[in-house]
């Protein structure tokens, strides 16, 4: 089964959300993901923050964040060599069951007040259950609808990352008001596992296989491979890298950023409001793409994204009190996953279906895999001189990437040709590049 040879199911206008959902397969899915999301951002958010609480250390948020996303780095490329050797739907359950299961164990070390060595190994098993499914699903939830309504699928599966991104941390918060504590949130997230594991048990798990050149431990280099010989994708991954490496830290240390810059308490009501509005944003954001800006050529939208996320990194940085906090915080997450979300939709039309297993977890490896080697190696530099100085070379780094990123400078040759046997989705100068994206924290469910 391959993308482009479901049938469409609608009669809306193709490209969109509507058409998007008119697929029963990929409405379960989305679904189900985000139930399942909502959970994992009520983890996210919390689990951060309380380690900011107890230790008043960004290094060791920088440290949890390694922990959580870290093994995308290091298991993506495996995972996808692994993934194509297991019947999909079994493989992607017993995933996302690995990591209900050390969910449940971060909850009880949680509540009884565990060493931080504890949790930080229960982290790791969550993020290393995350990146070995990771490679599977996006190689096949792509292929749930046809190509020419991927765009859709893009701006809806963009929308549930982010509005998970603000419902969780939101419903965090009221289930806090209530009683509700750290440990019994992180068992509500166990429990949302399971509606993504249903979702997965009512629908056809497309399962293509490349046959590709590679034998043996060469395997590992198939992706690499494709992407050096596609310029877009190669361009594509070293900017998503750099971006990831350099001008996302900000995101892994919000707590200690809010503490910091704003005076905010990371365990404060305030600081529960200004990530859901930055989440917010975001949501916005990718919801342009495939709504009002569906048409438009993606590779313009990652030039504006970039520069837009540039000045407004620079004023969140230099903002210091809460009030002008939140509207800047809000424009820093429409220009952040504009971008992120242009940037893969492009990569993703440039993509034969056989070919995702085996390049979308360098993807991973470059925009989940770099974030928290920046948050290890810049956590340090921030408990020393302090968020504004890293949050602005993040700005001046986000800046030059709107120059190198600039796709339409390259020759038509290094796009998914027409003649391609996926020409029907393939990205040309016309800009018909839309996909499904994936985020760090949000991949397969997590």
């Amino acid at each position: 089964m391959s993308s482009h040879a479901v049938t469409p199911q609608h009669a809306h206008r193709p490209g969109t959300a509507r058409a998007a959902l008119a697929y029963p397969a990929f409405k379960w899915i989305w679904l189900g993901l985000f139930a399942s999301n909502i959970g994992t951002w009520m983890q996210n958010f919390t689990l951060p923050a309380y380690i900011d609480n107890r230790t008043h250390s960004a290094a060791l948020v920088g440290l949890l964040v390694f922990m959580q996303l870290g093994p995308l780095l290091v298991l993506s490329i495996p995972a996808g060599v692994i993934a194509e050797r297991f019947p999909r739907r079994g493989y992607l359950v017993t995933m996302q069951s690995v990591q209900l299961v050390f969910s449940v164990v971060l909850a009880a070390l949680v509540a009884g007040d565990a060493p931080l060595w504890t949790l930080f190994a229960a982290t790791l098993m969550i993020g290393v259950g995350n990146a070995l499914g990771a490679p599977a699903f996006q190689g096949s939830m792509p292929m749930l609808v046809n190509r020419q309504d991927l765009g859709g699928a893009v701006a809806l599966n963009s929308v549930m990352i982010n509005a998970s991104r603000v419902i969780g941390p939101s419903l965090a918060a009221v289930l806090a008001v209530s009683g509700v504590s750290i440990a019994q949130l992180f068992l509500v997230n166990a429990v949302t596992y399971l509606f993504l594991i249903a979702a997965m048990m009512r629908v056809h798990i497309p399962d293509v296989r490349g046959d590709h050149p590679e034998h043996g431990w060469r395997r590992m280099l198939t992706g690499i491979n494709i992407a050096k010989g596609r310029p877009v994708l190669a361009r594509c991954l070293t900017t998503m890298t750099t971006f990831s490496l350099l001008s996302l830290v900000y995101i892994g240390l919000f707590p200690s950023v809010a503490r910091l810059n704003f005076g905010i308490d990371a365990s404060s009501g305030t600081y529960k409001w200004l990530y859901a509005v930055w989440g917010l944003g975001a949501c916005l954001g990718a919801l342009a793409v495939g709504t009002v800006l569906a048409h438009t050529d993606k590779r313009r939208l990652i030039v504006v994204g970039f520069s837009g996320f540039a000045v407004s990194l620079a004023a969140f940085a230099l903002v210091r009190s809460p009030g002008p906090a939140f509207p800047v915080g809000f424009v820093l997450g429409a220009f952040y996953f504009l971008t992120a979300t242009a940037l893969i939709s492009v990569m993703q039309h440039n993509l034969r279906d056989t070919e995702r297993t085996v390049v979308m977890p360098l993807w991973f490896m470059a925009f989940g895999g770099s974030v928290p080697i920046g948050n290890l190696a810049f956590g340090p530099v921030v408990d020393a001189i302090g968020a504004r100085p890293v949050m602005i070379g993040g700005a001046v780094v986000a800046l030059g990437l709107a120059r190198y990123c600039d796709l339409r400078r390259l020759p038509a040759g290094a796009f998914l040709g027409d003649d391609d046997e996926n020409r029907a989705g393939a990205a040309t100068p016309a800009g018909r590049d839309t996909a499904l994206v994936a985020t760090p924290g949000a991949v397969a469910g997590r």
